[in-house]
């Protein structure tokens, strides 16, 4: 197959996203969208103008239909997407209210899905290998024996390998392993990048503080701890002239933004970051364009949003530190010249 920039692989499913505010059993319509944290990544590369292909598994059904015409909508390859009979396309419904809220509910159907079938027989491995980076998810592996075999496969050191980028993505209530965050540890050092929170790395694995998260993942190049609001901060391993035993430490502040909903900025940021990667940009660049990216996913009420044209973003991220901190993003800054009027202002 083609080589691409950047190859996706896991699980979609069809969301269903409420009429209006109010608890599942009160909200009388939805409106159908697609969500998935790899193939998030992949619509987000592509639509910021990377070649991206998607690999993944779907029912034989109209939902399974929905998602590979959405995604390929994009400008992603799904060539390599196959389709299961017996099983199918997962689904789930959320409330209005974001997820950091008490208020904020989702409901998965999707146990039993194509998706959770995945294995190392069943994917088409050659074409998940064709990227110049391969993007994978914690979420794949909590899917089921098969999926974390697959997840095995894929980041076991190989000639030829692609640059492994892997965000940690832990979520408590799909793991019924009790030794999952073990699991992810163990996943994520054998990645090349990491992804993960402050608040997860504690949650799984008792971790706290940015150093502490890169110390306990030595072999990954690029460390990503994020820090929500705060910020991020980029721990390079590999970087000649390092400034002390954990390599060059680039911290950049998070903007100001004006959050619409929360869903999928972590997958929008991760897309940022890698197309800075395949750019071949600083750190710091890398992670400001993860924060914009973010910040486009933040500004918009569903899972995916399109990133600011390039040289917008490019615009932003050469700010100087005092411009870039007095950014404030708030919904349709990704036009140009909104959030630069924005950076101006005292």
């Amino acid at each position: 197959m083609d080589a691409v920039d950047v190859v996706a692989l896991g699980e979609s499913m069809v969301t269903f996203l409420p009429s209006r505010p109010g608890r599942l059993a009160d909200v009388p319509s939805f409106d159908r969208a697609i969500g998935g944290a790899e193939s998030n990544v992949a619509c987000v590369l592509a639509a910021a103008g990377h070649s991206a292909r998607w690999v993944g598994r779907v029912g034989a059904d109209g939902f399974g239909d929905h998602l590979v015409e959405r995604i390929a909508g994009y400008g992603v390859d799904v060539s390599s997407v196959s389709r299961d009979p017996a099983r199918p396309t997962g689904v789930y419904f959320r409330t209005a209210g974001d997820r950091g809220t008490g208020a904020h509910e989702v409901a998965y159907y999707r146990a039993g899905s194509a998706a959770s079938a995945m294995s190392a027989g069943n994917v088409d491995l050659a074409a998940a290998r064709t990227g110049r980076v391969l993007h994978l998810s914690g979420i794949t592996a909590a899917l089921s024996d098969d999926c974390l075999e697959l997840m095995r496969e894929l980041t076991a050191p190989r000639p030829g390998r692609p640059l492994v980028s892997f965000d940690v993505n832990y979520r408590p209530s799909l793991w019924r392993d009790p030794d999952g965050p073990r699991v992810l540890l163990d996943l994520a050092r054998h990645a090349d990048i990491v992804f993960v929170g402050d608040d997860e790395a504690r949650d799984a694995w008792g971790l706290h503080g940015g150093r502490s998260i890169a110390e306990a993942l030595p072999e990954p190049a690029i460390v990503v701890v994020k820090q929500g609001e705060g910020g991020a901060t980029a721990f390079d391993k590999n970087t000649d002239g390092m400034e002390d035993a954990d390599g060059t430490v680039t911290f950049v502040r998070a903007p100001k933004v004006d959050v619409v909903a929360h869903v999928g900025a972590g997958d929008a940021f991760a897309a940022g970051f890698l197309s800075g990667t395949l750019r071949e940009l600083p750190l710091k660049a890398r992670l400001r364009l993860g924060h914009l990216f973010a910040a486009a996913a933040l500004t918009t009420p569903g899972d995916l949003a399109a990133p600011p044209a390039r040289d917008h973003a490019d615009r932003l991220t050469a700010l100087d530190d005092t411009a870039w901190g007095r950014l404030r993003l708030a919904p349709g800054w990704t036009q140009a010249g909104r959030a630069t009027q924005e950076a101006n202002t005292p």
